[in-house]
């Protein structure tokens, strides 16, 4: 006997209907990571951002050695040449290959940024979870004494700090750290106060969980989402300080490069008709600021609970 068209119809119904069932179960079993995975790699602009950064590292590891020239090799005959085959980049006033100068400049500059970006997110987010979930006077002192530092002007503070220590890696990145801890510590205080009052939080103070498990276990997970978005922002605010420190004669000592350092050089370029001894350095601040900026923002989205399905 041969099925009717009603008969038909109701079979792909069931089908269906049990397709759109299984896609749902499926929804249900994907992690929230998975899910944030999913929308971050639908952002173009966070996709190329992380290509740029991945690049940027890639050349910093291996473009030194792409040309015959040392980042410190002085050549007085080939001073201020334009780039061309010999040299990609072109030379400085003091005949230094400008290409390998800015490759050893990215693995400086991206070294300070990482590095006190690092160092925030340790200070920041351990200070700040204790005055979060600590609360009363506790919480109190703690944050006016952050406030405090806030209050103070953070590249003021910076400048200070490099004029008394001895000049060098350490220290551009001790000093750029020293207040730009505060802003992690505010935000992950913030999510703290929020989590705490959770069931989860609520049940495990009750089982006798002990503080330091409670906020290593419980609460600093949990907050992982706005973390990452702000060291993400927090990598390129410290390129960009440690090239205003360079800019103002206050960067790595000599004969080391950075962005910072190549581009308070190269200045003088612009008004001498050596345009490419400025341009490569800055050109190369503002595509890692760019970069970082826009994954960032992907992230954002990405782990934004609102974005959930």
């Amino acid at each position: 006997m041969q099925p009717t068209t009603s008969d038909k119809q109701f079979q792909f119904i069931e089908r269906k209907d049990l397709a759109i069932r299984q896609e749902a179960l499926l929804g249900k079993n994907r992690s929230s990571f998975q899910e944030a995975r999913e929308r971050l790699l639908k952002n173009r602009l966070a996709i190329a951002g992380m290509i740029i950064i991945t690049s940027l590292i890639l050349m910093a590891a291996i473009g030194p050695y792409l040309v015959p020239y040392s980042y410190s090799e002085q050549s007085l005959l080939d001073t201020d040449l334009p780039p061309d085959m010999q040299h990609w980049f072109g030379t400085d006033d003091l005949g230094r290959d400008i290409f390998a100068r800015t490759w050893v400049g990215a693995r400086i500059s991206l070294f300070i940024g990482i590095s006190a970006a690092l160092i925030d997110l340790m200070i920041g987010v351990i200070y700040g979870a204790i005055a979060g979930y600590a609360g009363g006077k506790t919480e109190e002192v703690m944050m006016r004494f952050a406030d405090m530092l806030y209050s103070l002007p953070h590249l003021l503070v910076t400048i200070l700090l490099m004029v008394v220590m001895k000049p060098g890696l350490l220290t551009i990145i001790l000093a750029m750290t020293a207040t730009g801890w505060i802003g992690m510590a505010r935000l992950v205080r913030g999510q703290v106060l929020q989590l705490k009052e959770m069931e989860y939080v609520i049940a495990a103070r009750a089982l006798g969980a002990s503080f330091p498990r409670i906020l290593f276990k419980h609460l600093i997970p949990n907050t992982i989402g706005p973390i990452t978005v702000a060291m993400t922002l927090t990598i390129p605010g410290a390129i960009f300080s440690e090239a205003t420190l360079s800019f103002l004669g206050l960067g790595v000592p000599v004969p080391l490069a950075s962005w910072g350092t190549m581009t308070s050089d190269g200045l003088v370029g612009i008004l001498t008709g050596q345009p490419w001894r400025i341009l490569f350095p800055a050109m190369l601040i503002s595509l890692t600021m760019f970069a970082f900026n826009v994954l960032g923002d992907g992230l954002r989205d990405a782990l934004d609970p609102r974005h959930r399905k």
